[in-house]
């Protein structure tokens, strides 16, 4: 099994090879991930226009990692910006949204759960994928630790300490019983277990639970229905051979 993980946006190569190591670990024996970048695309997520900036190059690349023979991509941002159109341009490739699958988790693993996003910018997205997602109903909050995306990283103990405390008052003032760390970076701080044994809640890691549905969906042969996600008419016609055809 190929799994492959991309990532949305330029970032530091170092940080794409320790990701790659921990998608390695994460990984069940005999799959294999691999996580792919693009040229271009916004440093950082944390607003509905920065992901559609992310949505062109990512296409492409999709596109191209299918005919590589992968069987299965992870979006890297749990936004899922552009999850449908990728499953439209794909016919065997399995497309996964690290948000879509997190909220779903999140509603079978308890009644109420909450979001802690990064920045308060993505508040309102968050409302807007859970009601697409159709989970509207056990969503408890949306609530903000207020640390930018690529600061996340840089005091891990000041980050761990806001998603606690957030957890907390999601837990007491909210009646949440679980959380989602919603962000792919809070996901690869690799701190969902410390979450959960300081909260005695279940916290999802959006970056493993992904990675572990891609493995499921793959394993169980299941892909998405091209009934739901038709491939684009002109792609069908065979009048055009590639994406940068669509554009005029």
């Amino acid at each position: 099994m190929k799994i492959v993980y991309l990532v949305l946006g330029p970032m530091d190569q170092k940080e794409v090879v320790r990701r790659a190591g921990l998608l390695k670990r994460w990984a069940s024996p005999g799959v294999d991930v691999d996580i792919r970048g693009v040229s271009q695309g916004p440093g950082s997520i944390e607003s509905q226009f920065e992901e559609c900036l992310s949505i062109p190059a990512a296409a492409k690349e999709i596109f191209r990692l299918e005919k590589e023979g992968y069987h299965a991509a992870i979006l890297g941002c749990i936004g899922d910006p552009g999850l449908y159109a990728m499953r439209e341009i794909t016919t065997g490739m399995v497309v996964i949204g690290p948000g879509e699958t997190s909220l779903h988790i999140a509603a079978m693993l308890g009644h109420r759960f909450t979001v802690l996003s990064p920045v308060e910018n993505a508040i309102a997205s968050f409302y807007e994928l859970a009601h697409r997602a159709g989970v509207t109903a056990k969503l408890a909050s949306v609530r903000a630790i207020n640390v930018a995306v690529l600061d996340l990283a840089s005091n891990k103990a000041a980050t761990l300490e806001r998603i606690i405390h957030e957890g907390r008052e999601a837990i007491q003032e909210d009646r949440a019983d679980t959380l989602i760390l919603g962000c792919m970076s809070m996901g690869f701080l690799d701190i969902a277990e410390e979450v959960q044994e300081s909260l005695r809640i279940p916290v999802i890691n959006p970056s493993k639970a992904a990675l572990r549905m891609a493995e499921t969906w793959v394993g169980s042969g299941l892909y998405h229905s091209k009934k739901a996600f038709p491939l684009p008419p002109k792609l069908t016609s065979g009048k055009i051979a590639s994406l940068d055809e669509l554009f005029v």
